[in-house]
């Protein structure tokens, strides 16, 4: 049952403030830290009514539930520092103008209690990159209009070996939800016999992720091989729902289990994150019993807070146990299947890395 919780109508507070005129910054303290909100009031999802400061409050609200998803790892920033109002776009490399953006590099001007991590892509650049230690420096990121966190699958302390492996279930347009539930208790089901716990999450959207706690001792060429082996295994139980055909226009099957997510530098939207659309839709952990009663449509910014108030955070028991990759790795071994690039592609289109190594 979908648990509401009341939208305040937004009324511009009456202090004389008109059009283009910014109204006063506020404190909020944050733990031991006090956290500036610059212009609180300003509309960031204007068909709900909600401001600015609604938005950091709503992350202070399940603060234990995004710092777990984010703690000590690099994590990139989606900012969207205008709110979200129809036909906002976001920036890529292909065209960089636009009403928001990812961030990479630590922004300029961050206290000196935010920590980073040192990444180096395979471009060969690096970056120090915003690896959140406590609740006061998501409340931060979110001041300067951060809706979706973007967290790597590695801590700051080892940046070259995945500590999470992370499974998407990618539905094709127009495919059902109920169809990706399907798939997603499909891929339970196997990580039982194997002897792992995964623990799902709705994307926002009508995808699903399912993540697992590891142990660091492999590189990201075979965390990617791993996921390609289970995907495939879960190809051949459902082939009515399930592809792991690379190109996207040879898939005929409904969702496909993009094993490229696991690729270095390849990141998902964070347990929490705010998905930029008028309904600010988050990515919600759920329990495997309530999955097939959950609809996407359930958790928003406005009832997450009195879910998380009355439930907790159902991620809470993640980090409790790292299993290792081993029975997928012999899953892959067996099937003969070679380690994808580093970069983005099809599967055996590059050469396979030694197990145990992390790339180089």
């Amino acid at each position: 049952m979908r648990l509401a919780m009341r939208v305040r109508p937004y009324v511009r507070p009456a202090r004389g403030y008109g059009v283009g005129v910014a109204t006063p910054a506020e404190q909020i303290r944050v733990g031991r830290r006090l956290v500036r909100v610059s212009s609180p009031d300003k509309l960031y999802f204007p068909e709900l009514g909600l401001t600015k400061v609604d938005v950091v409050r709503y992350f202070l609200a399940v603060g234990d539930g995004i710092l777990r998803a984010l703690r000590d790892r690099p994590t990139m920033l989606e900012r969207w520092p205008r709110g979200v109002f129809a036909g906002a776009k976001i920036a890529t490399r292909a065209d960089n103008r636009g009403d928001a953006f990812y961030q990479k590099r630590l922004p300029a001007g961050a206290p000196d209690w935010v920590r980073t991590a040192h990444l180096t892509f395979p471009s060969g650049r690096s970056a120090d990159e915003l690896a959140p230690s406590e609740l006061a420096v998501v409340a931060w990121a979110v001041n300067l209009g951060t809706l979706r966190f973007h967290p790597w699958p590695v801590s700051r302390r080892d940046v070259e070996r995945p500590d999470q492996l992370r499974i998407d279930l990618d539905p094709l347009p127009g495919v059902g939800f109920d169809q990706v539930v399907s798939v997603a208790h499909e891929v339970r089901a196997f990580l039982d016999e194997l002897g792992l716990v995964g623990y799902p999450k709705t994307t926002g959207g009508r995808g699903l992720h399912v993540y697992l706690t590891i142990e660091p001792r492999w590189g990201f060429g075979d965390c990617r091989r791993a996921v390609l082996a289970l995907g495939r295994e879960i190809e051949r139980r459902r082939p009515d729902l399930v592809t792991t055909t690379w190109w996207r226009e040879q898939r005929d099957r409904p969702v496909f289990v993009d094993y490229n997510q696991m690729a270095r530098d390849h990141t998902m939207a964070s347990a929490y994150s705010i998905r930029p659309t008028p309904a600010a839709l988050v990515s919600a952990p759920v329990a495997w019993t309530e999955l097939d009663d959950a609809r996407p449509e359930d958790f928003d910014i406005t009832t997450m807070p009195t879910r998380f108030a009355a439930h907790g955070d159902p991620h809470a028991g993640l980090d409790e146990q790292a299993y290792s990759l081993e029975p997928l790795l012999e899953l892959a071994d067996r099937e003969e299947l070679a380690a994808p690039p580093e970069r983005s592609g099809p599967p055996g289109a590059g050469k396979r890395r030694g197990r145990g190594r992390a790339p180089g």
